[in-house]
């Protein structure tokens, strides 16, 4: 009742409203016309048959037969009563049955849920709102990133210009303001001068737009953009941003990263100060058929076992883990370490020099080529756009990837590993699923469009899946606080925090991490000094950074058993 007596003053008083307060008020009066002439006849014809019956009677008859209630205590005999009466229920069909129904709903109930909406629309922040991150950007991205700073407890607003979509996400319950792009207001009810950092995730043109109207509000604000073309990110640095980001190319360098080399070796794929996470092959090696405990990685290499690949299955190591031939190390530790563990490990000295073969000629596969290029593995890139292929260089292979004939041409029943780049998400799942047949063997390394596709992905026989939506969560994670959170793998970070009070005092051993959350600790920070790896036995201060490992719902575990 409070809410429909806050709407009514301002559906009276717009325009709009107005105007439908007048058509209601027509129809209700036509109605009223309507029912006293059918009354007036009803009565002359009651008259003509020889009946009285009063006026309060004639208006009885004539609501019960509009109606088609009819109760049938009073009827004509007569033919011109009868005709009278198929007449005044016709009209009463129409207007009861079909006309009344359509007013009420155009006119009145539609009216009440829209400004029932607009009500209930955010437009602004507090006025005492700051610290807080600003997503301008109505997409996938935008809710990975939300996703993401929700996690971690950052304080974030999503800026929709679609009011309905903004409703949508609000009873998702996200953050989110309503309000135009390129509207200077909007970026002041965002408390964009105390935000601390304004992300514009939209295209190249509408980003550069974005840039210009926040530096008007908040002209010291850290603010990033992403960009989709190279020449862009010069032309939004001039706009304004701090920061700009070809999330595509990243997504690129990061696939070819973990592509293993020519020889079975570890595989740098993530750096933490000296900290360095490792992917190695064990297969021809010593280590085959051991657990984690025979093995001793640490007492022999100084080598942390953060984890351990089976396929496309990750699981937290632990002593007892066992090694198979199909098995992958995930190895933190330093580089002198990595490389020790690499001198020991006996490994099949054979050389493949077959290229790695990358299926889209897109952004990410020419950042996939570019990355493989500088570590000096050779690729092979199917692309059927034939403006994306250079002409006579014949690491390029213009054709369709769904056909046979091209991937055998691209030496697919010999290469180590496939890049799988299209922006295609149901031809990624086509493709992955291509290959895995053709070759059980081979590692698959995928990239997904949408949050979404990843689990399909990875049923599809991808050995690892990367998201464009991920990328730029951690990116922006990043911004806030460098090197908090790298994604490994989709749903796999390294991710550090300081130790929560519930771990002050308490040494590794004691605090059952990977009991509880099934975490791994692969280093500690303290007074500056990175330890890898890090002493089980020596207690943890509140000054001290853990370095951790683990899937999402393993982080989320971590975040509920020691919240900061």
């Amino acid at each position: 009742m409070k809410l429909l007596l806050t709407l009514l003053p301002a559906l009276l008083t717009q325009t709009t409203g107005r105007r439908n307060q007048r058509i209601v008020i027509g129809f209700l009066l036509f109605t009223t016309v309507l029912v006293a002439l059918f009354s007036i006849v009803f009565h002359q014809i009651m008259a003509y048959e020889g009946r009285d019956y009063s006026y309060i009677t004639g208006v009885y008859w004539t609501l019960t037969v509009m109606s088609t209630l009819g109760f049938g205590d009073i009827t004509f005999t007569s033919d011109i009563g009868k005709l009278f009466s198929i007449i005044v229920l016709v009209s009463g069909i129409i207007l009861i049955m079909i006309v009344m129904p359509f007013t009420f709903i155009r006119f009145v109930y539609q009216p009440w849920i829209e400004e029932y909406n607009n009500k209930r629309k955010p437009r602004s922040l507090p006025s005492d709102t700051s610290g807080h991150t600003v997503l301008v950007g109505d997409n996938d991205i935008s809710l990975s990133v939300a996703r993401k700073l929700r996690q971690h407890n950052y304080p974030y607003v999503i800026l929709v210009p679609d009011g309905q979509h903004a409703l949508e996400l609000y009873d998702n319950r996200y953050d989110v303001v309503t309000g135009e792009f390129d509207d200077a207001n909007t970026y002041r009810n965002l408390r964009a001068d105390k935000a601390a950092l304004v992300a514009a995730l939209e295209g190249d043109l509408r980003n550069t737009n974005i840039a210009s109207t926040v530096r008007e509000v908040a002209p010291s604000t850290l603010l990033a953009a992403s960009a989709e073309n190279p020449e862009a990110m010069n032309i939004l640095m001039l706009a304004g941003c701090d920061h700009v980001y070809s999330f595509t190319e990243m997504l690129g360098r990061s696939l070819a990263r973990r592509v293993y080399g020519t020889r079975a070796q570890s595989n740098i794929i993530a750096r933490f100060g000296t900290l360095c996470l490792a992917e190695a092959p064990v297969i021809h090696t010593e280590f085959m058929g051991q657990t984690l405990r025979e093995c001793g990685f640490r007492e022999r290499f100084g080598l942390n076992v953060a984890g351990l690949w089976e396929g496309n299955s990750y699981m937290s190591a632990r002593p007892d883990s066992r090694i198979d031939e199909a098995s992958i190390l995930l190895l933190a530790g330093t580089a002198d370490q990595l490389e020790a563990y690499d001198r020991k490990a006996e490994r099949s000295s054979k050389a493949n020099r077959t290229p790695v073969l990358i299926l889209g000629g897109g952004k990410v596969g020419e950042a996939a080529a570019d990355a493989l290029e500088r570590r000096g593995l050779p690729f092979c890139l199917v692309e059927k756009n034939p403006r994306l292929v250079p002409p006579d260089d014949p690491r390029y292979i213009l054709g369709n990837a769904g056909e046979l004939a091209v991937l055998q041409r691209a030496h697919i029943m010999e290469t180590p590993s496939v890049i799988v780049t299209t922006h295609d998400d149901d031809l990624n799942i086509y493709l992955t699923i291509y290959c895995r047949k053709l070759r059980p063997d081979v590692q698959i390394l995928s990239r997904s469009t949408l949050d979404r596709n990843v689990p399909s992905l990875y049923n599809a026989g991808a050995n690892l899946v990367m998201s464009h939506a991920s990328m730029a969560a951690s990116t922006i994670i990043n911004l806030l606080s460098p090197g908090r959170v790298t994604i490994l793998t989709e749903g796999l970070n390294i991710f550090r925090v300081t130790a929560p009070p519930a771990l002050v005092g308490l040494s590794l051993r004691d605090s059952r991490i990977r009991e509880k959350t099934d975490c791994n600790v692969v280093a500690l920070k303290s007074q500056g000094v990175l330890r890898v790896p890090p002493d089980p036995n020596a207690p943890m201060k509140s000054d001290t950074v853990l370095v951790l490992i683990g899937t999402a719902d393993a982080e989320r575990r971590f975040m509920e058993h020691f919240p900061s």
